[in-house]
């Protein structure tokens, strides 16, 4: 889990799923919120994007919280490779887009562990550490912070988390070096696609369906937003990935997918019975686990798979 998942916790609390919006009661804190500061790894395969800092950021903050992972204050973007074995590579590549409401992300179980899955399988993957909007330095004012923004978002009675425009300026940037340095890779520049988790996801919709020079040739929507979108008739395929159970995106219908088909897009939705939000590769004892598995299959299907001669 990440700092995402303390936005969820509280969103819950404010404005229960399934429920038309209403004044929000007091929130009552969750427990076990307590943050564990770790080192700053020294990242020696990180690429650095180039695309400046968020001005006034506190410093970059790696910590383990909620059994996870997480890196806040995020001021200066990176791109990570993961590449897969001479023998094993198709030619298709993927930017891992990891989650965190904007305010964190979530680089183990929505980054490096699915990048290395992929390379695994053939497919060269970039994990991409984007600019965040700034979070409180001190770990013990991060709750109040968090609780403030979900409150007011509570009051409007709509959850919504907008693209930060430096974090779409850094998936813009990782598309474009991932295309130039095909070559170097061995990678199809026509096979780039993107993988995005919570927010990671509404970063890499915001891509697709930006009038932006670069745009992902697929794109994989794990617990997305599933609310309904203008699709142009010429976005990439899409596969889309949601738990029934999510308290904050799920029973709410379908009308992302929807959006795609009517569109006249290709589209392949996974609605699993139970996982939650924010279950990376998987929830232990749910079929969400085999969701991975099923976009691989769905990247032969539509012919994404096949190796460069």
């Amino acid at each position: 889990m990440s700092a995402r998942h303390l936005l969820l916790s509280l969103a819950i609390m404010a404005f229960p799923a399934h429920a038309e919006p209403t004044a929000p009661p007091a929130i009552t804190m969750p427990a076990n919120m307590q943050r564990i500061a770790l080192p700053i790894p020294p990242e020696p395969h990180a690429i650095a994007l180039g695309t400046g800092t968020v001005p006034g950021m506190p410093p970059e903050i790696w910590e383990h919280f909620l059994g996870n992972v997480n890196v806040r204050n995020v001021s200066r973007a990176t791109l990570t490779p993961f590449l897969p074995k001479q023998s094993k590579a198709t030619g298709a590549a993927v930017i891992v887009t990891p989650g965190g409401g904007f305010y964190g992300l979530s680089i183990v179980a929505e980054g490096s562990v699915v990048a290395q899955y992929l390379a695994d399988r053939g497919i060269a993957a970039f994990v991409l550490k984007y600019r965040l909007n700034p979070s409180p330095a001190k770990p013990e004012d991060v709750l109040a912070f968090l609780t403030k923004r979900v409150t007011a978002a509570a009051k409007s009675g709509v959850f919504e988390f907008p693209t930060p425009p430096q974090s779409f300026d850094d998936a813009q940037a990782a598309l474009r070096l991932v295309r130039a340095s095909a070559a170097k890779w061995r990678i199809d520049p026509k096979r780039v696609g993107m993988v995005g988790f919570s927010a990671g996801s509404i970063l890499s919709l915001s891509t697709v369906l930006s009038n932006a020079a670069e745009k992902p040739d697929f794109v994989g929507l794990i617990y997305p937003p599933m609310v309904a979108v203008d699709v142009p008739k010429n976005a990439p395929p899409a596969f889309v990935v949601i738990a029934v159970d999510d308290p904050l995106f799920g029973g709410r219908g379908y009308g992302l997918a929807d959006s795609w088909t009517k569109a006249g897009r290709p589209v392949e939705m996974h609605a699993y019975q139970k996982g939650g939000h924010g279950f990376g590769m998987g929830a232990p004892g749910t079929t969400t686990l085999g969701w991975a598995s099923g976009f691989i299959d769905w990247l032969r299907m539509n012919g994404l798979l096949k190796k460069l001669r």
